[in-house]
């Protein structure tokens, strides 16, 4: 072989390697996850990194709501300072057999109260609390574990384990939307609002229901590392974080309807098919539709409807003209502001004994826009 040939044939191998090693390490970060890269260090937190993790523990019992613990647990999960956890994440029962969800997934806790270490934060999720606010044990660790805590957050009705501790006296507290009343009767010393999607009062934090945790886990990492860390979590995520967007669930309209309906909603015989077809609102109003299936007229239907709503609310009229029947109604919020309200009963054609239930509430005196 001549010289040249053979100094063809080097360069050729050396390329040929060359590329195979790109290759390679193109494979390799292709295949790396976000999770891989570490987040990075905010000027603004450099005293967090010189400490170690803070102890984050997350109670769990039987019936406990899945997204009110593992929302979170995700968001602590992913919170570091380069590769510097800032949370150790860790779950916590009464007893160390697996607990059964309210949807049926079986956990392991992977402490106990008698042998978990202490924790800097705390997580108190909702679900079936009902049982566990009977428990002296379950109270009694939450008192003494909170009294030696930097944090203490519940989401949703996690928050009548710190009201039955006596933990929200005097605090701004929320939950889930549809047991604001009864947290209100819980804890009557704490003032319980509707118009946000967490409250913080420095150490203890309370959120609205289920995916609300998130949103107050996400600031919990924002108070100890800053807005910029909670983003990146959050894009992370792929969660649509707005911490000013001022959501709030239980500040929707249709509260006031749900208190008229009450429990047991309206007293329809038996055999009614009953299906919500949609409702939409803001803080300002709210519209319901159903389809109803009943052997009775569009008169007698609106009777058992008005029957009901007449038990909160004040009749100004009611009307019937072409197979339609309606009445207008007055009541007052807890504010004494006014509110007006329609319900009105239309039949469907071509569908025998059904009928489209509609119910629209405004904020004022209103009445002509009905």
């Amino acid at each position: 072989m001549r010289k040249s040939d053979t100094v063809l044939a080097l360069v050729f191998a050396l390329s040929v390697i060359a590329a195979l090693m790109c290759n390679m390490v193109a494979a390799n970060s292709m295949a790396t996850s976000y999770a891989d890269y570490p987040m990075q260090s905010a000027p603004s937190a450099q005293k967090e990194q010189a400490r170690a993790p803070r102890n984050l523990a997350i109670f769990i019992f039987n019936g406990v709501q899945i997204i009110d613990y593992t929302g979170p647990f995700e968001v602590f999960g992913q919170a570091r300072d380069g590769k510097q956890h800032l949370f150790n994440v860790y779950t916590v029962a009464e007893k160390p057999d697996a607990i059964t969800t309210n949807m049926g997934m079986t956990v392991v806790p992977k402490y106990t109260f008698d042998n978990a270490p202490k924790p800097d934060v705390i997580l108190l999720p909702g679900g079936s609390v009902g049982p566990h606010l009977d428990n002296p044990k379950v109270i009694k660790w939450v008192q003494e574990r909170a009294n030696e805590a930097e944090f203490v957050m519940s989401v949703c009705n996690g928050a009548f384990y710190l009201g039955k501790a006596g933990l929200l006296d005097g605090k701004t507290a929320t939950t889930y939307y549809g047991l604001i009343e009864d947290l209100r009767e819980l804890a009557p010393k704490a003032k319980v609002v509707t118009d946000q999607r967490f409250t913080d009062n420095g150490k203890i934090i309370t959120t609205a229901g289920l995916s609300s945790g998130i949103d107050g886990a996400l600031h919990l990492v924002e108070r100890i590392a800053g807005r910029g860390r909670a983003q990146e979590i959050a894009l992370n995520m792929e969660y649509n974080w707005q911490p000013d967007a001022g959501y709030a669930r239980a500040s929707f309209a249709d509260r006031y309807l749900r208190k008229a309906l009450g429990r047991e909603g309206f007293k329809l015989p038996d055999g009614v098919g009953w299906t919500v077809m949609g409702q939409k609102g803001d803080r300002n109003s709210w519209e319901k539709n159903w389809e109803v299936r009943v052997e009775l007229s569009a008169q007698d239907l609106l009777k058992i409807i008005d029957g009901k709503l007449s038990e909160g609310w004040t009749k100004q009229s009611t009307s019937h003209a072409n197979g339609t029947s309606r009445t207008l109604w007055k009541f007052k919020d807890e504010e004494g502001k006014t509110w007006s309200a329609v319900s009105n009963i239309q039949p469907i054609a071509d569908a025998k004994n059904t009928y489209t239930l509609t119910i629209k509430l405004v904020r004022g005196d209103a009445l002509a826009q009905l």
